[in-house]
């Protein structure tokens, strides 16, 4: 009876990996179709060559190894072990501090058992497979990945730091431990309540236990606060019986197609990109404003922008109205911080001094031009497109012109209070031999802001990804991006005097700005139309 319970479960193991390795086969032909000097030597029947497959499936499998790995080490090498701001502080206690209240987290952001995907709606829902046998075996399957993928890291990055090695071999079972709590815990809510989690979907509560988990693990260390190193390991250990507790919990559990098919439920849909684009449509239509009152003095492109600008204030500044409270409350946070705490001014003195490229990464992820140039394709370029002045290139230039001071200025905002706020931690932390930092950081962390907003509206112009149903259609564009994604991330890891790396940023800014110009000037006019 084992034996045909092992058979089954292994079955069930490798259809489930089947499905995913074909969606996942299916995304690399595709994704190598989008690449522009490969698209026209690809023929259009790409999907029907064997060898591609086979190529697709072996980097398939790679993919499924390395992930187990891979993401871990960039997980410990960023997050946990890279902040280097504690140098003060026992090496040990800061990894376990950090570390723990990442994993709590986790725990609740990264379930898989509550993640809504393509092959959980595949096997349950259109093959009919059972639910519960189809469930466990993945998650067991995940879970296992999470031990496995977290195990040589703790050792390394953990001995390294001092902690006993059997502590070490320990952490993987007690991080796995706690998402198993949650995930018990979540299935005795269901129960409770008859609704289901989906951690797509965290509430406004999770959101800001999380930015206060964030809070706790990076704002304390610098202020000389960890929690010991015995309680963290306390809790850590505490986990692994819990965990088992958890365990039995989700193996018992009966109701797996119920829970599965609330989760699912909103996921076909989701699978139809259309219909994806319609819901942001509509979502974005009850923040338009339909007062007729509202005009303008202005003539030409001036006024159809104005009044584009004002009808859609909502879905332009509220963001950015967040961003710049959010990083004003961080900035009074650290300044009663240094008071509080004034035998630390010198270390942050030196951390403010040297961390401008951080700042990079930052403005890249703050930056509200993707949700700009979204919101002039939906409620404006999608109709206008259709003329043939509307992209003649002097035209072109001038409403790029008039749309950039528009971005700059919802971009500027959140600048002006980080930039001023680094000015003022640095002033009160012991200030700079040279007052010309103070100008450079705020000039070159708006100078930042600066460039996005250029680079997001100018591949919007150069790539213009959408087609007349609104999804994105350009494979091009997706490089571009996570190109600028990665790039930016890079920069958390170099260190350089404000003014070096100021007057560079004001530089490039400027010599950005001017070929942006000519491109746009030059190539919008053929690039700029609706996607096919």
């Amino acid at each position: 009876m084992q034996h045909f319970e092992r058979k089954k479960m292994n079955k069930t193991l490798r259809i489930s990996f089947s499905l995913k390795n074909t969606y996942r086969v299916n995304g690399i032909l595709f994704s190598l179709k989008q690449i522009p000097l490969l698209k026209r030597l690809l023929p259009a029947t790409l999907y029907q060559i064997r060898g591609l497959k086979i190529f697709a499936n072996i980097l398939s499998v790679l993919w499924e190894i390395v992930s187990a790995f891979i993401g871990k080490f960039l997980y410990f090498f960023t997050m946990v072990c890279g902040v280097g701001l504690y140098k003060e502080l026992p090496e040990n206690e800061v990894f376990l501090h950090i570390l723990l209240f990442l994993t709590v987290a986790g725990s609740y952001m990264n379930t898989v058992l509550f993640n809504p995907t393509k092959d959980k709606y595949y096997a349950m829902m259109l093959m009919r497979m059972d639910a519960r046998e189809y469930t466990l075996v993945n998650y067991i399957y995940s879970i296992l990945k999470v031990i496995m993928g977290f195990l040589p890291f703790t050792v390394l990055f953990g001995r390294d730091r001092g902690l006993p090695l059997w502590f070490c071999l320990l952490l993987p079972l007690c991080i796995a431990g706690m998402k198993l709590l949650v995930a018990a815990v979540s299935l005795w809510d269901y129960e409770r309540r008859g609704c289901g989690y989906n951690e797509n979907k965290l509430s406004k509560h999770l959101w800001g236990c999380t930015a206060l988990l964030l809070g706790i693990t990076y704002a304390p260390p610098a202020f000389g606060l960890v929690v010991p190193e015995f309680v963290s390991m306390t809790i850590f250990l505490a986990c692994i019986p819990l965990g088992i507790a958890g365990l039995i919990k989700v193996i018992t559990f009966q109701d797996y197609y119920a829970i599965n098919k609330e989760l699912l439920s909103g996921l076909t849909n989701q699978m139809d990109s259309t219909a994806v684009t319609q819901l942001v449509k509509q979502a974005n239509e009850g923040k338009i404003s339909t007062d007729a009152s509202i005009t303008s003095n202005r003539k030409g492109f001036e006024y159809l922008n104005e009044l584009f600008i004002k009808r859609h204030k909502k879905i332009l500044w509220k963001s950015t109205k967040r961003i710049s409270y959010v990083s004003f409350f961080l900035v009074v946070a650290a300044l009663v911080g240094i008071y509080l705490f004034p035998e630390q001014k010198s270390e942050i003195n030196e951390v403010v001094m040297t961390l401008l490229p951080c700042f990079v990464f930052i403005m890249y992820g703050i930056n509200r031009g993707t949700d700009f140039t979204q919101a002039l394709f939906m409620n404006c370029d999608h109709s206008l497109l259709t003329y043939s002045f509307y992209k003649q290139p002097g035209m072109i230039l001038s409403l790029f012109r008039i749309r950039l001071l528009e971005i700059m200025k919802i971009n500027a905002v959140p600048a002006l209070v980080i930039g001023g706020g680094l000015a003022l931690i640095l002033f009160a932390t012991g200030g700079t031999d040279n007052p010309l930092n103070y100008v450079v950081l705020l000039v070159s962390i708006l100078c930042m802001s600066l460039f996005f907003s250029i680079h997001y509206l100018t591949i919007y112009y150069l790539l213009q990804p959408y087609n007349a149903g609104t999804e994105v259609k350009s494979g091009t564009y997706r490089i571009v991006l996570a190109v600028t994604s990665f790039i930016c991330y890079a920069f958390i890891f170099l260190r350089m005097p404000i003014m070096v790396f100021g007057i560079l940023t004001i530089l490039f800014c400027v010599l950005y700005s001017i070929i942006a110009s000519i491109l746009v000037y030059r190539l919008a006019p053929k690039t700029f139309r609706i996607r096919t």
